[in-house]
C-alpha cells in the first residue's frame, strides 16, 4: 500500500526513526502480551523503551493506534485456505486450523479475534470490504479499530471458502456473521471457558451439523414443483 511504502522509504532515509519504531513496537508488543490493552499505556510503553513521548506521537497519533500495530505481531496467522477438496472438506480442514490458532493464542488475543470475527461489524462483512482504496484507512491499517485489523488479517480464509460459488449453491442465501459465529463460536468458547480444547473430531461435527441446519433451512425456502 502507498503509505506503508512511503513509511518504509522514509525509514530508510532515517535509520533513527526506524530504530525508535522498532524500539516502540517491541515495548507495546511485550507489555500487551504480559498484561493486555490496560498494560499498554503511553508511560510504560516510553518508559521500557527509552524514548521520549514526542517521539511516540512522531510515530502513532494515539494509543489506540499504538495497541493495533502491536496486536498485529501477536495475532496469529491466519489460516491457510484448503486448494482442493468439496466445501465441507475445506471448512473441516480450515475448522481444524482454526482451533489449533485458538488453543496456542493468548487468552487476549483469543478475545480479540472473536470480536474482530463477530457479527456487527459497521457496514462490512467480508475482508475484502476493508481492501479498497478508497476504505478511510487503507493507506495506514495501523490506523483501523482492532477489529477491523483482525477482519482483514483473520477472516480473509473464511471469505475465500464461503464465498465460493459451491457455498452460494449449498449455503443458499445466509447470513455471513452468523455463520462464522456458528462455526468459530464453539472454539473460542471452549478457549474462554478454559475447557478442553476441541479436537479434529469435534470439527467435523460442527462442520455437519452447520451444513446439515444450512441445508434444511434452504431445502425449506426453496418452493416445490406444486406451489
Amino acid at each position: 500500500m502507498a503509505g506503508d511504502v512511503a513509511e518504509v522509504a522514509e525509514s530508510e532515509q532515517d535509520p533513527r526513526k526506524a530504530r525508535s519504531r522498532a524500539r516502540l513496537l517491541d515495548a507495546a508488543t511485550t507489555l500487551l502480551a504480559k498484561g493486555g490493552t490496560d498494560a499498554v499505556t503511553i508511560d510504560a510503553v516510553t518508559k521500557l523503551a527509552k524514548v521520549a513521548r514526542a517521539t511516540l506521537y512522531r510515530h502513532f497519533d494515539s494509543g489506540t493506534e499504538l495497541v493495533a500495530a502491536a496486536f498485529g505481531r501477536l495475532i496469529p496467522p491466519a489460516p491457510a485456505v484448503p486448494l482442493s477438496g468439496d466445501l465441507r472438506t475445506q471448512l473441516v480442514e480450515l475448522m481444524v486450523s482454526q482451533a489449533r490458532l485458538i488453543e496456542e493464542a493468548p487468552m487476549h488475543v483469543t478475545a480479540l479475534c472473536w470480536l474482530g470475527m463477530g457479527p456487527a461489524l459497521d457496514d462490512y462483512s467480508s475482508a475484502s470490504d476493508l481492501e479498497g482504496v478508497d476504505h478511510p484507512h487503507a493507506d495506514k491499517p495501523e490506523l483501523r479499530s482492532l477489529r477491523e485489523h483482525v477482519v482483514v488479517q483473520y477472516r480473509t480464509a473464511f471469505d475465500r471458502v464461503l464465498g465460493t460459488d459451491e457455498a452460494r449453491r449449498s449455503l443458499g442465501d445466509f447470513d455471513y456473521d452468523l455463520a462464522l459465529a456458528q462455526l468459530v463460536g464453539p472454539l473460542v468458547f471452549t478457549k474462554l471457558a478454559t475447557l478442553a480444547p476441541l479436537g479434529p473430531d469435534a470439527c467435523v461435527r460442527i462442520v455437519d451439523d452447520f451444513l446439515a441446519a444450512r441445508g434444511s433451512q434452504t431445502a425449506a425456502d426453496t418452493p416445490s414443483d406444486g406451489s
